[in-house]
């Protein structure tokens, strides 16, 4: 996950935190539904119903309250993902409402949106992924996860949305993240992530991964920082305005496909070290 920079603001204090994190569990124990499936429920994708089951409705003054909580907790320590999850989810909506029109206008993208697929370990078989040729997308992809030790499986859900479709938007965001580090072979290092969500952020227009941007790059060390400037900055911002939408592309039906022939099709140019 990526980490923001803590020296830019001032640590709170220890009271700041409880009452955050007693205001989160307020919020939450008072607005989770009962595990029972109503009448609605049974028309509804299976997306939709776990999303209801588990979501946390929220009022305008606490979604404020929660997103300059989440921004703060999430820059003093990126090692709450909890936190920064829930600042994309409070902060997001205009960016999600645009990407969602983008994918009904997209004949792949509203294939996505009608069938709502899920990336985790119990819809993707890693293991056949693995034994596919070393020229597919599918193969690529899992020798990264392997590689950089990531499951698809740790991405939070998302909760505090209103829309079902908008939360699904997000969630579709998180699951694929790592296929568009795959893809464009960036590693989960400080200076790929900081590189991959100018990517995303020009391709989303979502807030937090602007704000992952800019403030991630104050935590590069001083010779990455050399060659982000460099390198890795142009090369982003050149690749974020020329490549195809990333929320258009179905990515689970590209396993077998070459990935030369798939970075081509998405105006992909990888960096020239």
């Amino acid at each position: 996950m990526l980490q923001l920079c803590p020296r830019l603001v001032s640590k709170p204090s220890s009271g700041y935190y409880r009452m955050l994190t007693t205001s989160y569990a307020r919020i939450q124990s008072a607005t989770v539904p009962s595990n029972g499936k109503t009448n609605d429920e049974q028309v509804l994708d299976q997306f939709t119903q776990e999303f209801l089951r588990n979501q946390i409705k929220v009022s305008k003054l606490q979604k404020l309250i929660l997103s300059v909580g989440s921004s703060m907790a999430a820059l003093i320590d990126p090692r709450r993902h909890d936190m920064i999850a829930c600042l994309g989810e409070t902060t997001g909506r205009e960016a999600l409402e645009n990407i969602k029109h983008l994918m009904e206008a997209n004949e792949e993208g509203r294939q996505i949106l009608l069938e709502k697929p899920r990336i985790n370990t119990r819809t993707v078989d890693m293991e056949a992924l693995e034994r596919l040729p070393e020229n597919t997308f599918g193969h690529l992809y899992v020798t990264f996860m392997k590689e950089n030790n990531i499951t698809p499986d740790s991405r939070m859900e998302t909760r505090f949305l209103d829309d079902p479709e908008l939360a699904y938007v997000m969630t579709r965001y998180r699951e694929t993240h790592d296929m568009v580090h795959a893809v464009f072979g960036m590693p989960t290092n400080m200076l790929g992530e900081v590189t991959i969500k100018w990517i995303e952020a020009l391709s989303t227009g979502l807030p937090m991964c602007y704000g992952g941007a800019v403030f991630g790059a104050f935590r590069l060390r001083p010779k990455q920082r050399q060659n982000y400037l460099r390198q890795y900055l142009p090369w982003a911002l050149r690749s974020g305005r020329r490549i195809r939408p990333l929320m258009t592309v179905y990515w689970e039906k590209r396993w077998k496909q070459d990935i030369t022939e798939l970075r081509k099709e998405l105006n992909i140019e990888l960096m020239k070290c």
